[in-house]
């Protein structure tokens, strides 16, 4: 076993070595294979012969077949994932390098048709289908567009939606209404994995949201003016709000699937593929390109910020002084990145200035509060010299608190429950950003840890009482941005002691008593996927190195001494520094339940380091 500090200096120097020349740290932000099937099928339908592109991708496709011929969107998630497998399938026969009598696509139709067929896949490949000539679009549109044109005071409306609703909803509302559809002569025919007959209760089966579409209808029935008028100017509308949000790069908000959504919506609107908006777009998300294990992976965005805040606060934490270059270039790095832009954000905060951080490289106008007090725990240690971003970005999170006393991620107040009854599986995790735990126990963290904002300050004791309000009956709180109840439960539990809640809070003990029955054997922790989906805690049964730093950078800040846990903790990641298995590579970041998982290659390195460093700085120091 490595003692505690060579255990540091190891990852340190690990760190040290991959920080890239402009101060930023650029580890893959990887999210499935999901981008690499759509790249290929956006290759093709451009007509762009980026072989080399085309194979390599390919290639890492087919590296993460399952033995039955299914792909997983996570190492346990059972049988196989049927999206998943459909569009890793449709990818590989329309590259163009492999047939349907390859034995490796012979496993995967089969795995397809054994589930169901396309009629079962999710709404978002079934939509990546239809504009692609492999499914039917619905006879009435899943969201009508002209819901763009309904005045802020109606209960539904554009703007109600979040902020990443709002950037994938709107290329796909002016595609419904088109019905457009693009192929190739290159186009597979995917005709045999259709098993029923197409009836447009494919995309919606329920009363309820049959009556909310009513309800909806209605509402735009309210609009002056004929229908066509009104479908005419809401696509203009569409397609405005779309060019108005374009990032410097020329995606869109630099996501990769609302810019591979707008792409085809253009093409709809009749722009050529040649189109400049349109080179410059596949340019942006050509960009975002990295490289894992020798193979190319299209990443869903960039996570330079989110990666260099964590990495250099907590090289700060662990001892390397802000004068350290390699501090000191992430911080310049970082305050370049500061925003200076009004975004979407401020129709539900108009009394704020500008002066969060976003999440990846190039974003400018898509801040997030999660992203903001990261930014600022690193440049703490360096003030006054950087008095002034500091106090802008205290005051855009302050002016960004919910009415219910949390903080969401994007945007304030943009929660509403009724969008859950709408056609668009997973509803609540794309088209709502409500308060959750992770990120209103992070931010009272960093109030009360590197603030002089007093704790009986108003926006902190309206914390304190919604992630009182919002512990699990076991103790535990569900973390919306991680995996999942492990990770809510060290932030709200970090966020809570740093505000001087007393650690014989009834809430606390029930908390921590909860993290001790979850420990494993070996001394670690481990929380499946299948948490956010089951809406349940979920033992992987296996521990990993991320989750058992959460849990331990939780206790110490409870323990006055090292309990039994924490020694079996720390012993396990000593033990488990330098290991690489499939539990490092498990997804510790959530997107989309059951739909988008994220590995954030970074945090094998973070978390164990903010961990150690606290244990060593109160348990070892003498």
């Amino acid at each position: 076993m490595l003692e505690t500090r060579k255990g540091i200096e190891w990852l340190i120097e690990m760190l040290r070595k991959d920080q890239s020349p402009d101060g930023s740290w650029n580890y893959p932000f990887e999210t499935g294979l999901a981008t690499d099937a759509y790249m290929i099928i956006l290759l093709r339908s451009l007509e762009l012969n980026d072989e080399e592109l085309i194979q390599e991708l390919s290639k890492r496709i087919l590296s993460k077949q399952e033995p039955n011929g299914s792909w997983k969107l996570f190492y346990d998630e059972g049988e196989g994932n049927l999206s998943s497998t459909v569009e890793a399938y449709y990818a590989l026969l329309y590259s163009g390098y492999y047939s349907e009598d390859d034995k490796n696509l012979r496993a995967a139709k089969r795995f397809i048709i054994a589930n169901g067929g396309l009629e079962e896949v999710n709404m978002f490949t079934k939509i990546m289908l239809a504009l692609t000539g492999q499914y039917k679009w619905p006879a009435f549109s899943p969201l009508p567009i002209e819901v763009i044109l309904l005045p802020h005071i109606f209960p539904i409306n554009f703007y109600s939606f979040s902020v990443f609703g709002r950037a994938n909803l709107t290329p796909i509302m002016i595609l419904a209404s088109k019905k457009f559809t693009i192929m190739t002569e290159k186009s597979p025919n995917l005709a045999d994995l259709h098993l029923q007959r197409h009836s447009e209760d494919q995309w919606v089966r329920s009363y309820e949201i049959r009556s909310l579409l009513s309800y909806i209808e209605d509402g735009v029935k309210s609009l002056i003016g004929l229908p066509e008028q009104l479908r005419i100017l809401a696509i203009e509308r569409a397609k405005k709000y779309m060019l108005d949000h374009l990032e410097p790069d020329g995606t869109l908000y630099s996501y990769y699937s609302c810019t591979f959504l707008m792409i085809f919506a253009l093409l709809s609107l009749g722009y050529k593929k040649t189109d400049p908006v349109i080179v410059k777009a596949l340019e942006g998300i050509r960009a975002m390109k990295c490289e894992i294990n020798g193979l190319p992976h299209m990443q869903y965005t960039t996570a330079d910020v989110w990666n260099t805040s964590l990495i250099s606060f907590t090289l700060q934490a662990a001892g390397v002084p802000p004068e350290d270059s390699m501090i000191s270039k992430a911080n310049d790095y970082l305050l370049t990145r500061q925003h200076n832009k009004f975004g979407d954000w401020v129709i539900h905060n108009p009394s704020s200035l500008p002066g969060g951080w976003g999440f990846s490289d190039i974003n400018t106008i898509n801040p997030d509060v999660d992203d903001t007090t990261a930014s600022l725990r690193s440049i703490s240690r360096s003030l006054p010299t950087d008095l002034a971003a500091w106090e802008r970005g205290i005051r855009w999170v302050l002016s960004m608190q919910n009415d219910d006393g949390g903080w969401a991620g994007f945007e304030k107040n943009t929660n509403t429950k009724v969008f859950e009854f709408l056609p668009i599986e997973k509803g609540e995790f794309l088209l709502t950003d409500p308060s959750c735990a992770d990120i209103t126990g992070r931010t009272l963290e960093f109030f009360g840890n590197y603030t002089n904002l007093p704790n009986d300050h108003s926006a902190i004791q309206k914390g304190v009482k919604w992630l009182f309000k919002n512990q699990e009956k076991d103790g535990s709180w569900y973390g919306r941005w991680g995996i999942c109840y492990i990770y809510g439960t060290w932030a709200s539990l970090t966020g809570l002691l740093a505000v001087d809640v007393p650690k014989s809070h009834p809430a606390i003990q029930k908390a921590v008593k909860w993290l001790h029955s979850i420990q494993n054997g070996d001394g670690g922790w481990g929380e499946s996927c299948h948490s956010d989906n089951k809406k349940t805690y979920v033992s992987l049964r296996a521990s990993t190195l991320t989750h058992t730093a959460w849990v331990l950078d939780a206790l110490i800040s409870i323990s006055d001494k090292p309990t039994a846990a924490i020694e079996k903790g720390i012993k396990y990641l000593l033990n488990s520094l330098e290991q690489t298995d499939w539990t490092t590579d498990y997804p510790k970041g959530q997107g989309m339940a059951g739909g988008f998982y994220i590995h954030y290659h970074s945090y094998r390195y973070i978390f164990p380091l903010l961990a150690l460093s606290r244990y060593q700085k109160k348990f070892e120091k003498k």
